[in-house]
């Protein structure tokens, strides 16, 4: 079965993507700061995948932790490797940098480190820790071409996940994977999936220090994405979501008419189904709706 890390797995986006994929017979490792939520999300994440119906049930391993802690990242990363490889790497885990958002000329520079910290170095540590097993992956075809503002929409998107799909035919080489005297990709490799925002390419009053430390990410995706052309880079910005993060941000607004995570997930899905060409893209929160942009 193919393997998933998620990040920030315990609530909102990650925990609907966590459980579409266990739905799905994907085995998942998932984190979150905190232990008990998280380990609700693990039981209901282990129920959806007993209900897969695809031979064994979808592991789930689940491991509280900060994702600014490079123990913790290394375990998150071994711990799909214990699953037998990773296919997919989800950097979800986010923090605003102030709470409730502030103007720049008000906002904490500890605030503003800690959000870089959170929300560029840790997927970048992440990334760096897991390359060894993306580059092992073979759920993904491989492409020659990189195309990071391709002007299409996607459509389709069925379930390929077969059962009995080997996506680490080449696992066994993995502590190999990258060094001086192997091939730099002997699978046809994973993807990433970076969680970004709207704020990093709008300027909205307030959101700057958020919207900053989301378009560095961008533009890490973006050259991470030329620099390893075997892998799938797919950044992301999910749209208004009603989640606990946009609550602490504006908790004045009301969060009444803003759509739920999962509403979103479709789009997210259909980028996986249909080995979609690294970039940055849009997910309208419609089922399936995803654009690039």
């Amino acid at each position: 079965m193919p393997v998933a890390i998620i990040t920030g797995a315990s609530k909102g986006l990650g925990r609907a993507l966590a459980a579409a994929l266990a739905g799905r017979g994907w085995d998942l490792v998932v984190d979150a700061r905190s232990a008990g939520p998280l380990e609700e999300a693990a039981r209901e994440l282990r129920a959806a995948g007993q209900g897969a119906g695809r031979g064994a049930a979808a592991r789930v391993v689940a491991l509280p932790g900060d994702v600014v802690d490079a123990g913790h990242r290394a375990a998150l990363v071994a711990a799909a490797g214990e699953l037998g490889g990773l296919d997919l790497l989800v950097n979800n885990a986010s923090v605003l940098g102030a709470e409730p958002l502030v103007r720049l000329a008000d906002h904490p520079l500890e605030g503003l480190r800690a959000a870089l910290e959170v929300n560029v170095v840790a997927p970048l540590g992440l990334i760096q820790e897991a390359m060894p097993l993306l580059r092992m992956s073979s759920y993904l075809a491989s492409y020659e071409e990189v195309a990071p503002h391709a002007n299409s929409t996607l459509g389709g998107g069925g379930d390929n996940n077969g059962g009995g799909y080997d996506s680490h035919p080449n696992i066994e080489n993995v502590r190999n994977a990258g060094s001086p005297d192997s091939p730099p990709y002997i699978g046809t490799g994973g993807a990433i999936l970076n969680i970004s925002s709207d704020a990093a390419v709008e300027a909205y009053p307030t959101w700057g220090g958020y919207g900053a430390a989301k378009a560095a990410l961008d533009q890490q995706s973006a050259v991470l994405a030329v620099e390893e052309p075997g892998l799938r880079v797919w950044w992301v910005d999910p749209g208004d979501m009603r989640t606990d993060l946009y609550a602490a941000a504006a908790p004045e607004d009301d969060p009444s008419g803003r759509p739920l995570p999962a509403t979103v997930v479709p789009g997210l899905l259909r980028l996986l189904d249909g080995g979609a060409s690294s970039g940055r893209y849009t997910a309208a929160a419609t089922p399936g709706g995803v654009s690039s942009r």
